[in-house]
């Protein structure tokens, strides 16, 4: 017999634009809803449903995710356009991809919106890592600058050639890994596409034996 999933109302109150395919979606936060940063939430509307993670910290009063619109997906054209009102529901949270201190250093890689967990992770309190953001240009950058106070090295890996990015590393995660992280012990954090986190695991187990890799898969 299955188990009944627990669903609570919530409410869209706000929508964001970030880019021209990204954009932060609120919504209100049902009473003793409980969770941890790096969590993922499952959104209902109708007859459609997909697992997110917040951006925003637990102790928000409301809940808020960063979503690239996919022309061509069923949830994230509907998530663009639902009207400030909308109900929808939620349930969860699960998901073990959480912050977890520990002696090795923490080292936070992400492409594209796959940021999300580590923003939520940032505003619960993380602090004293190293956190490497694939994007394809300098305009993905949405939580540059609370990345840039909380972490100990913010490297933004851009894979734009375009020679007006040359203050950022240019080239992707994994070049960065190989060319400039010094051989040690880490815990790495990888949330991303599939092809990035198979990638990066390949690497760590090559390069950094030892280390500890968590991940999160972003589509």
């Amino acid at each position: 017999m299955e188990t009944e999933i627990k669903t609570f109302p919530a409410q869209l109150v706000e929508r964001r634009w970030l880019s021209q395919k990204t954009f932060e979606i609120t919504f209100s936060k049902p009473a003793s809803y409980d969770i941890r940063a790096g969590q993922r939430i499952r959104i209902y509307y109708q007859a459609l449903e997909r697992d997110y993670t917040p951006v925003s910290a637990p102790q928000d009063p409301e809940i808020t995710f960063c979503i690239r619109k996919v022309d061509a997906g069923q949830f994230t054209p509907v998530l663009s356009t639902a009207e400030i009102g909308a109900q929808f529901a939620i349930s969860g949270p699960d998901g073990y991809f959480t912050f977890k201190p520990s002696p090795r250093p923490p080292v936070f890689v992400a492409t594209g919106t796959g940021i999300a967990p580590f923003c939520a992770m940032v505003r619960a309190g993380a602090a004293g890592f190293t956190l490497l953001h694939g994007v394809d240009d300098p305009h993905e950058l949405y939580y540059r600058s609370e990345f840039e106070f909380a972490a100990d090295r913010y490297i933004p890996c851009i894979s734009d050639k375009n020679p007006s990015y040359s203050e950022y590393f240019r080239g992707r995660v994994t070049d960065y890994l190989e060319q400039h992280l010094s051989a040690a012990q880490y815990d790495f954090y990888l949330c991303g596409r599939r092809e990035m986190i198979r990638e990066v695991t390949w690497l760590v187990d090559e390069k950094y034996p030892g280390s500890l890799i968590y991940s999160e898969m972003f589509f």
